[in-house]
C-alpha cells in the first residue's frame, strides 16, 4: 500500500503567486539548519503539521512544548511557506512526499518550489549549481548567478519534485551544494541559505546568527533521527 502523507493546516494561507522550500535534509543537515535559520531570520509563522502513518511517531519537545518533527513555517509578507523536517525519510516516501508537496504547492498557487540536494565534498567546494524544471524555472537560476547543471542525475525528493514539475508546468529550482557531511556544516548551510535568499525576494539569512543556530538545530535533529532510528528499521522493514 502507498503510505498517505496528511497536511494539518493551522491557520488560513494566503500565499498566492508566492514560495515553497523543501525543508526536508539529504546528505548531512544543511538543508534543515539553512531553513531553519531564514525561520528565526524572517519572522516566519506555524503554518501547519505535515504526519503520516509511515513517520516515526515522535514528538520534538522546544522551550518545553511538543512539536511534530514535519512542520509548515509561513510569511504571508513574504509569500513564503517553508516544509521544515528533521527527518531523513526513507527512499520508499520520497515519491509520495515529493506528489505531495506539488499538490499543496498548487493548490496555494505557488509559483515557484525551492529545494536542494548535497554532494559530499572533502575540499568544501563552495560552488552553487542549479537546476530548473521548466525554461522559466531555468532562467530565474541564471538571473540569480547560480551556475545551471548541464548533466547529471539528481536523487530523492528533489529529484521527484523537478520531474513532476517538468509535467505540470511547474516551476522548481534545486540548488546543488556542497557538503562535508558532517554536522554541523556551518559552511554549507550559510551557502545555501544566501542561494535560496537569492531566488526568493525579501528572505534573508542572518550569518552571525546562522552557527549558533546550526550548532541548536544539529543537537535537535541527531535526536530526533537517533530516537527514530530503531522505529525506522523496525517499520521498513
Amino acid at each position: 500500500m502507498i503510505p498517505k502523507i496528511r497536511i494539518r493546516e493551522i491557520k488560513k494561507l494566503n500565499l498566492e503567486d508566492g514560495y515553497l522550500i523543501d525543508g526536508f535534509p539529504s546528505v548531512g543537515f544543511t538543508s534543515a539548519i539553512a531553513t531553519e535559520s531564514m525561520i528565526h531570520t524572517t519572522k516566519f509563522e506555524l503554518g501547519g503539521v505535515i504526519d503520516s502513518e509511515a513517520f516515526p511517531p515522535i514528538s520534538v519537545v522546544k522551550d518545553g512544548k511538543p512539536n511534530f518533527p514535519t512542520r509548515i513555517f509561513v510569511n504571508e509578507e513574504l509569500k513564503v511557506g517553508i516544509f521544515l523536517s528533521y527527518l531523513t525519510l526513507d527512499q520508499s516516501l520520497h515519491r509520495i512526499t515529493a506528489k505531495t508537496m506539488l499538490s499543496w504547492a498548487k493548490k496555494h498557487k505557488i509559483k515557484l518550489i525551492v529545494s536542494s540536494v548535497a554532494i559530499k565534498s572533502p575540499n568544501g567546494d563552495e560552488e552553487m549549481i542549479g537546476i530548473g524544471s521548466t525554461d522559466s524555472a531555468r532562467n530565474k537560476v541564471k538571473k540569480a548567478g547560480l551556475k545551471v547543471l548541464d548533466r547529471g542525475t539528481i536523487p530523492g525528493i528533489p529529484g521527484m519534485l523537478l520531474n513532476e514539475g517538468s509535467m505540470s508546468n511547474q516551476d522548481v529550482i534545486v540548488i546543488i551544494f556542497h557538503t562535508k557531511g558532517e554536522g554541523p556544516d556551518f559552511k554549507s548551510s550559510a551557502n545555501l541559505c544566501m542561494a535560496m535568499s537569492k531566488l526568493i525576494p525579501g528572505a534573508s539569512c542572518d550569518i552571525p546568527s546562522l552557527q549558533k543556530e546550526a550548532e541548536k538545530a544539529e543537537v535537535v535533529i541527531k535526536e530526533a533521527q537517533e530516537e527514530s532510528k530503531h522505529l525506522k528499521d523496525f517499520m521498513y522493514r
